[in-house]
This record gives C-alpha cells, structure tokens and sequence, in this order.
C-alpha cells in the first residue's frame, strides 16, 4: 500500500498528449492534442494536492526540428488545454540534447532531479513517475521513484513493471490508493 505521493512526474508525448509518429517532432503548438482522460487524470492529482511536473526528452531541439522558442509555445498550448479542463501542471522539464550527450535525458535522473529541487523534496521515494517509455521507467527507478509504464491494452509490461492502459488509469490506482479517487472514473 502506498500513502499520498509528493510528486507525479509526467512524460509528456504519448502520456498527456498524442505523440507525433516515429522519427517527428511536436513542433508547433496547433499541433498538440491531449490524450483522452490526460486533462481529468492532472486535474485529479491537482484536486488531491499532489504536485504535478512534466520532465520530457524534446531532442528535437538537437537535431533543429523545433526552437526554444517554439517549444514555449508547444507548452503554453499544453497549459492552456489543460487550464480548460481546470487542470494545470506545476512544472515542465525538458532535455533539449542528442541521445548520449547529457545526464538530463531519461533515463538519466537530471530532469527528476531538477523536478525534485523545484518541488523542495529531499528524495522522489514517496514519488511516481509516469510514461509510455522504458527510458521514463527507467529514470523513475534510478531516481528512488515508484514507476508505472503505459503499455496498451493487452501489451504485458517488461519483467512485472507496474503498468497502466492511460494515465488516467494509473491516476485512479495511485488516488485510490489514498482513498482520494471517489470522483475519478477510470
């Protein structure tokens, strides 16, 4: 059994939003669209008092895909989708290097790190990270969090890693295990 966690940490493409296909980029804010439930699955957590952070890869950045600039823009348009939905995010994190360059991309620790000083918390253990990656497992797990990977449905998660469907799916299993889940419909 779990108590009330810290934090929840976000993958953002393919955990709140729709993931653009292999080997492209959300570069453009029209383009951002969130997954079905993301908005009342952040709202949830919000209304529990957890704090919310994203911590994303946009190696984008790197390879000149998308600016600095742009990527702003991208996470103004998240805010403001979310904000709709009276849901917000509390933080977001991104790492904006090559694969094997930095410390920061998942599955390094940097952008939970960075996360955990933002929040003031001394570690992530009582802290769940959340994405649709290995890599997001896998920094979740080095940095002390508690992890869940979505996989589809009827896609068996690797070596008994915790999994989920949706985020809103991994939401209710965290809330309810606190007892804050009365109103969240899976």
């Amino acid at each position: 059994m779990y108590g009330k966690p810290d934090a929840v940490l976000l993958d953002r493409d393919g955990t709140v939003n729709v993931k653009a296909p292999d080997g492209r980029y959300v570069t453009n804010a029209a383009d951002l669209r969130l997954l079905p439930g993301a908005a009342q699955a952040i709202r949830a957590l919000n209304d529990a008092g957890v704090p919310v952070a994203i911590v994303t890869n946009q190696r984008g950045i790197a390879l000149g895909c998308i600016d600095e600039t742009d990527l702003e823009a991208v996470h103004m348009r998240l805010r403001e989708l979310l904000s709709e939905e009276r849901a917000h995010v509390d933080g977001i994190f991104h790492c904006p290097h090559e694969k094997g360059v930095c410390r920061c991309r998942k599955p390094g620790t940097m952008l939970l790190r960075r996360a955990q000083a933002h929040f003031g918390l001394a570690t992530l253990r009582r802290s769940v990270m959340i994405g649709d990656s290995r890599s997001d497992v896998v920094a979740g797990w080095r940095a002390g969090a508690r992890s869940i990977l979505l996989t589809p449905v009827g896609v068996t998660s690797p070596n008994g890693t915790e999994s989920a469907s949706s985020l809103l799916e991994a939401v209710h299993r965290i809330l309810s295990e606190v007892g804050a889940a009365a109103d969240l419909v899976a």
